[in-house]
């Protein structure tokens, strides 16, 4: 409670009305613990294999399938209207053009997530279904956040995995914005004129901090999934597994297979 108390001053410690201030204060401890888990410090580090970038596609695209069809089914809503920017931000259409740059056209097919980008994208659909004035929480953090960081993480990927070209980096580029930080500021702007009540404000702060929390449990459950698969190829390495040859898509699954239900019966046990 005492970080969203904080949220109602500035970076000045004066006090703040403007919701983006607010959710950014009451998010600062989030986020600072999202950008340094595992996975992200691998990632900042250029130390991103194309195995974990492949997973990490998929729970964007489970996710943002979520967001972004919540927000077009309440895109008149007052509190969504104004920070609805399909034609500038929407990343669907870019992850399955990079999911089938790496999978084929048959990407659909082989979706595999962990429990909880299930959970994120469970509480997408509920709060756009009963709340959706909650969505402005998680389109701030997630859109953004990838427009900060896209171009800088886009050449990290592409050096990080060897690629000669930007396909399969489609996720990072947004070709209807032609300058980041101008956007920002007509997003913030359009988010703190959004009209709430002291309620909803408070109840938009507390998501904003959920939203964080459930992308650190994405990244969390992301990297025991891939250690998981990392250790059982090393086990079947161990014990002369490689009379049996796979094609790498075929390995991935198996791998993840094996590690989504070690996960679960965890999950199940405690």
């Amino acid at each position: 409670m005492e970080t969203l108390k904080s949220a109602r001053k500035g970076d000045s410690g004066e006090a703040s009305s403007d919701l983006s201030d607010q959710i950014k204060a009451a998010t600062k401890e989030n986020h600072f613990r999202a950008e340094n888990t595992q996975l992200m410090l691998s990632y900042q580090k250029g130390q991103i294999t194309l195995q974990q970038y492949k997973v990490l596609l998929f729970s964007l695209y489970e996710i943002y399938k979520a967001l972004e069809e919540e927000l077009d089914r309440n895109s008149s809503h007052p509190a969504v209207a104004p920070i609805y920017f399909p034609q500038e931000l929407a990343r669907l259409e870019l992850l399955e053009s990079d999911l089938e740059y790496f999978f084929g056209q048959d990407w659909e097919k082989r979706v595999i997530v962990p429990a909880a980008t299930q959970r994120y994208k469970q509480r997408l659909r509920k709060i756009g279904q009963e709340n959706p004035e909650l969505l402005v929480a998680h389109a701030y953090t997630r859109y953004l956040g990838d427009l900060s960081g896209g171009q800088v993480l886009g050449k990290i990927t592409q050096k990080s995995l060897g690629l000669s070209s930007k396909e399969g980096l489609s996720f990072f580029s947004f070709p209807g914005v032609s300058s980041p930080n101008r956007f920002k500021q007509l997003y913030r702007s359009r988010m703190n004129s959004v009209e709430l009540t002291e309620e909803e404000k408070a109840a938009v702060l507390e998501e904003a901090v959920e939203a964080f929390e459930l992308n650190i449990q994405v990244f969390d459950d992301l990297q025991k999934m891939l250690s998981i698969a990392t250790e059982t190829d090393q086990s079947r390495s161990d014990v002369g597994a490689a009379r049996f040859t796979a094609s790498p898509v075929l390995q991935l699954a198996v791998g993840l297979c094996v590690a989504l239900a070690t996960v679960g019966a965890a999950m199940y046990g405690m």
